[in-house]
């Protein structure tokens, strides 16, 4: 399987400014020529920008310093030194900046192709020219380049996606996921068989697509950190609308739904303020009919789905619940 990161620490630094020149002019019989030292160039900035051809932070090394070029030094002549390369560095769509020293979120990058300046390179030093005044004719010195800004910063990739699949590990989530989109997520019969987050889409006419996100199952206690939970819960702060898939051989489906509901309200109350659906899946597991659904729709507040998402029994349903919600 394929390496997935959505978290990383690193290291950001802008270009230092180049130094000033000290020169004076040598010519042919000018015994004593005056200064001539160019200044330094300005460092190069730091830049993030969205891409969504990236999917997560894999392709950074943790610790690494990622830094800007320096500006160039100054010289005789009046010449100044070039300006230092600015550096951009792609990250996915979704992906928090955070100061690792302070926790302050910097930049949160969620568009396409949009760039974020984080770090500024120095500004170049001046040369002894700038420092020529009546009475010093001949000054003896330069400015350093300033340092560029740099920190120690935290990737945090939260999936942006229009629905999220909620359920314990078995659920049918990966089944569910390939069959309402184009989506081939790793599926089997054993828990935790989604060890990454999935994205799918659902193509509603030319202009519109719903993106899906099928995340690592919780278990209770995920809000601690417990099984794949913290996993889990990242990625589902930023979705618009939340299915709770409940396998209908779970010992008590209505306790598993109040226990997926306790999970997420105690990593984030707000998420209980999505709109939602319930959704009812492995209908093809065992035999029912109207009044068994009528019987188990009313602990519920609003009337659920039952699905196979394995034979793809009541598919379409889903996908019109999703457009409504969306």
């Amino acid at each position: 399987m394929a390496k997935f990161t959505d978290k990383i620490r690193i290291r950001v630094k802008a270009g230092h400014g180049g130094a000033g020149a000290v020169s004076y002019r040598r010519e042919k019989y000018v015994e004593f020529g005056g200064p001539d030292g160019g200044d330094g160039g300005k460092g190069g900035n730091l830049y993030f920008i969205g891409s969504r051809r990236h999917s997560n932070l894999s392709y950074f090394l943790p610790e690494k310093l990622y830094a800007a070029q320096r500006g160039g030094t100054g010289a005789g002549r009046n010449k100044n030194g070039s300006d230092g390369d600015d550096l951009i560095i792609k990250v996915p769509v979704g992906t928090e900046i955070i100061d690792s020293d302070t926790g302050d979120v910097l930049e949160d990058v969620v568009d396409d192709e949009t760039t974020h300046l984080i770090c500024e390179g120095g500004v170049g030093g001046k040369g002894n020219t700038f420092f020529k005044t009546s009475t010093n004719q001949t000054p003896k010195f330069s400015q350093p380049g300033e340092e560029g800004t740099g920190f120690n910063i935290t990737l945090n990739l939260k999936l942006i996606a229009d629905v999220g699949l909620v359920g314990l590990p078995n659920a049918g989530k990966s089944t569910l996921l390939a069959a309402l989109t184009a989506a081939h997520p790793k599926i089997g019969d054993y828990p935790f068989t989604t060890l990454i987050p999935n994205l799918g889409v659902i193509s509603i006419d030319r202009q519109k697509d719903i993106k899906i996100a099928d995340i690592p199952g919780i278990i209770e206690g995920a809000h601690m950190g417990l099984g794949l939970g913290l996993s889990f819960l990242r990625h589902i702060e930023r979705v618009k609308t939340i299915i709770y898939l409940i396998a209908i051989d779970s010992e008590d489906i209505h306790h598993t739904y109040e226990l997926l509901r306790e999970e997420l309200k105690c990593y984030d109350e707000k998420l209980l303020d999505k709109p939602s659906v319930i959704v009812i899946n492995k209908a093809d597991m065992v035999d029912f009919d109207e009044h068994y659904i009528d019987e188990l729709s009313k602990t519920f507040k609003s009337r659920p789905l039952f699905i196979s998402a394995k034979t793809k029994y009541n598919i379409q349903s889903v996908i019109d619940n999703i457009k409504n919600l969306v």
